[in-house]
């Protein structure tokens, strides 16, 4: 067999979808971050009436470019949360805005193969949007974020994840000195508020992309 690694990722893709799809999730295969863009911009955000949008932290979301594609879009009110020119007290309320946005997009930290999403955050901003508030959520998630379950999810991120964005952060934290999770108590602590989705009460609500290739922590 040609491409044997490819062939793996096509199975796997394809059923942890159908597993997300029987979870009332909508979801869209993309074989690169280049695709995954045109699958938003073509497939999913011209069927949606939009007229504002905004973002929670995703490197995910950045690699496939489509955070430039439409930061100064004239004709969405974007609400940029990673504007770096905000104060923090500016920027807090532009993540408290975001929840009443038409379209959030962001990643996860983990998907399981039976279709959930597990996600730790810092603040809470980017999970609650997730789970409540814009009309329309869209996820990208590369493939290296599915694990066998919610324990493996939970291994994953505590132990990769987090150490790997507080290093990207520039966190104040032990976990940044030695990729191994302490359960701190620092200031800085990002891992703070568990969501566990096992489904979207509002069928196709959460839109979701997975990628064909390692995206994000």
């Amino acid at each position: 067999m040609k491409k044997p690694i490819d062939n793996y990722w096509n199975l796997k893709l394809e059923s942890v979808k159908e597993n997300l799809e029987n979870n009332n999730f909508e979801v869209f295969i993309a074989q690169d971050a280049k695709a995954a863009k045109e699958i938003a911009m073509n497939d999913i955000i011209p069927k949606l009436d939009i007229k504002s949008v905004s973002w929670g932290g995703s490197m995910s979301f950045v690699a496939t470019g489509l955070f430039h594609e439409l930061k100064d879009n004239p004709d969405i009110d974007v609400l940029n949360t990673f504007d770096q020119s905000l104060s923090k007290e500016e920027m807090m309320d532009k993540r408290r805005q975001s929840l009443m946005v038409d379209l959030f997009i962001t990643g996860t930290n983990a998907l399981t193969e039976a279709g959930h999403l597990v996600n730790l955050d810092m603040m809470g901003n980017r999970v609650a949007a997730i789970m409540w508030g814009p009309k329309t959520v869209l996820l990208i998630i590369g493939r290296n974020k599915i694990t066998g379950d919610l324990e493996d999810a939970m291994i994953r991120i505590k132990n990769y994840a987090a150490p790997v964005n507080t290093m990207n952060l520039d966190k104040k934290t032990p976990c940044r000195k030695t990729g191994i999770c302490h359960d701190c108590s620092s200031p800085d602590r990002i891992c703070n508020y568990w969501t566990i989705l096992e489904k979207s009460f509002i069928k196709n609500r959460i839109k979701i992309i997975l990628v064909n290739e390692d995206l994000g922590f």
